[in-house]
């Protein structure tokens, strides 16, 4: 049964890197579930503690990774109207146009939210890079926390 497990626990942990990069597959949920199998076998490797916090971490990446193009879209002079089109290009990117739209749904709902808020097409450009670079941050932080995962699920095991 451990062995089986096993198995399971890193196919979980290496779809987790690859959901990553793959927006339609939750990256760092999956990485967390490969710790969670390996607790449930007969190694027992972690605390619950240990698994309490990685469970905080996992959520929290979550929500700042939808959060995070907006917080761009901010950082890089859009206005309000450029926020409300990165949230509802990306709301609209992740069920219409999958999994590209979760790439280029903020980023084409900042620019014709800033165009609509009457701003200059090179303002509404540099709000739209915004949200393109706050993307680009969140997939690189989940890929960093899947990637500790890995290393503890590996050093557990071995």
């Amino acid at each position: 049964m451990d062995t089986f497990l096993i198995i399971i626990a890193i196919v979980l942990l290496l779809g987790g890197i690859a959901g990553c990069i793959i927006p339609f597959l939750p990256g760092p949920p999956l990485a967390y579930g490969s710790l969670v199998l390996l607790q449930i076998s007969s190694y027992k490797p972690f605390s619950e503690n240990f698994l309490v916090i990685w469970a905080l971490v996992t959520v929290t990446i979550v929500i700042a990774d939808y959060y995070i193009p907006i917080w761009g879209t901010k950082k890089f002079g859009g206005t309000k109207g450029g926020v409300w089109g990165a949230t509802i290009g990306l709301i609209l990117g992740i069920f219409f146009f999958p999994p590209l739209g979760l790439i280029i749904g903020p980023f084409i709902g900042a620019f014709i939210g800033e165009m609509l808020n009457n701003q200059d097409s090179n303002k509404a450009i540099r709000s739209a890079i915004g949200s393109f670079i706050g993307f680009v941050a969140g997939t690189v932080m989940k890929l960093g926390i899947s990637i500790v995962m890995g290393y503890y699920f590996f050093t557990a095991l071995w």
